[in-house]
């Protein structure tokens, strides 16, 4: 039955929708692999998509639950946003959204 009660439950989205300096992309880029890479407890994979040809972009980013994600932002991870900071145009717009469906292609991936 604990594996039915999984399966119902549903991860989490962090969004980030951004912008970055002329010519930041890849510097971000790289910034947003070291700061996930300090994630544990909870973390269920990371995307960063880039609009073509621009610097703007999506940052996705899925936890089981949202205090999962409060957890994992210690000092390695403040440090690397700071780092990240002046690379936006502008503040990004960030929200949470529950994982209402995942669909998952023919080989599993």
């Amino acid at each position: 039955m604990t594996e039915f009660l999984d399966f119902l439950k549903h991860k989490f989205a962090y969004v980030a929708i951004g912008e970055f300096k002329p010519g930041k992309f890849e510097e971000a880029k790289q910034l947003f692999e070291k700061a996930v890479s300090t994630y544990d407890h909870g973390f269920k994979g990371a995307y960063l998509l880039q609009e073509p040809g621009t610097d703007k972009g999506v940052a996705l980013i899925l936890w089981e639950n949202i205090e999962d994600m409060e957890e994992n932002q210690n000092e390695s991870y403040q440090a690397i946003l700071n780092q990240m900071s002046h690379l936006f145009a502008k503040a990004p717009d960030t929200s949470f959204y529950e994982v209402c469906s995942e669909i998952q292609g023919l080989d599993g991936e």
